[in-house]
């Protein structure tokens, strides 16, 4: 499998395994939304992981693959190609992408789909599509724009040029940066800490924060009112409210 979901401890690790560069084909596309929608799914997934290894992340589309497809194959494919990665960004509970070697062209797009991105020291990030005459297709224009500004997306997408971890940090493309050897560690870490968290409650501030960004202030705080109040209705609420009142903050266990 070009794809594989391991559980273990509330997270799922979302590994990419087509050596020797992860590029994404059209079936390992296919199993990236399959088992998206499984970890999305499973009640055992509390958080996930997206890694590709010690070596890369993802350096991109299968090149070899698309050039043989015409206007009318691509048509027919550019959907599935989006849907794949959108099946990623939809996952409602905490995802970490781990990003080591190379996220490039649709792999930069994969990691875009993420909540939070830790990346190697060494690492190197980019849209180079314009490079071959084309535009970012999996989510790039849309997901990079809204995560660094427009002005910035521009000029990774015009060029086409790669960014080193430090600027990437710098533009917020990443999140975090740590030794190379230390990338997946580093994001197992952070979504078993989220694994141990309120379940309803995080999907609850996930949707809220994505779907405002897509809409009108008015309609993103209706979003949140209507998350906020129906959360009284959980347990985990009840839970953190009476350890708060009777241990003090942050000590709570939820279901």
């Amino acid at each position: 499998m070009t794809v594989t979901l391991e559980v273990a401890e509330g997270v799922g690790t979302l590994r990419l395994d087509r050596p020797p560069m992860n590029a994404l084909d059209v079936a390992t596309q296919d199993r990236i939304k399959e088992l998206a929608e499984e970890a999305a799914d499973r009640a055992d997934v509390r958080a996930v992981v997206i890694y590709g290894g010690e070596k890369v992340f993802a350096a991109g589309a299968d090149i070899k693959e698309m050039r043989v497809m015409d206007h009318a194959a691509m048509v027919r494919r550019a959907r599935g190609l989006q849907d794949s990665l959108t099946a990623v960004a939809r996952i409602p509970k905490p995802v970490v992408a781990a990003v080591t070697g190379y996220a490039l062209g649709g792999g930069c797009e994969l990691a875009l789909c993420a909540d939070y991105r830790i990346a190697a020291d060494n690492a190197k990030l980019g849209q180079p599509e314009i490079l071959l005459g084309l535009i970012p297709g999996a989510g790039g224009t849309q997901r990079l724009s809204r995560l660094i500004g427009p002005s910035k997306a521009k000029d990774l997408i015009f060029t086409g040029r790669q960014v080193k971890a430090d600027e990437a940090l710098a533009l917020g493309l990443v999140d975090r940066l740590v030794p190379a050897a230390e990338v997946y560690e580093a994001a197992h870490a952070w979504a078993a800490r989220l694994a141990q968290g309120p379940a309803i409650a995080l999907r609850a501030a996930k949707e809220s924060i994505d779907s405002g960004l897509e809409t009108d202030l008015d309609t993103g705080l209706a979003v949140e009112r209507a998350w906020f109040a129906g959360l009284f209705a959980t347990e985990d609420r009840e839970r953190g409210m009476r350890s708060f009142v009777e241990e003090g903050p942050g000590k709570a266990k939820f279901v």
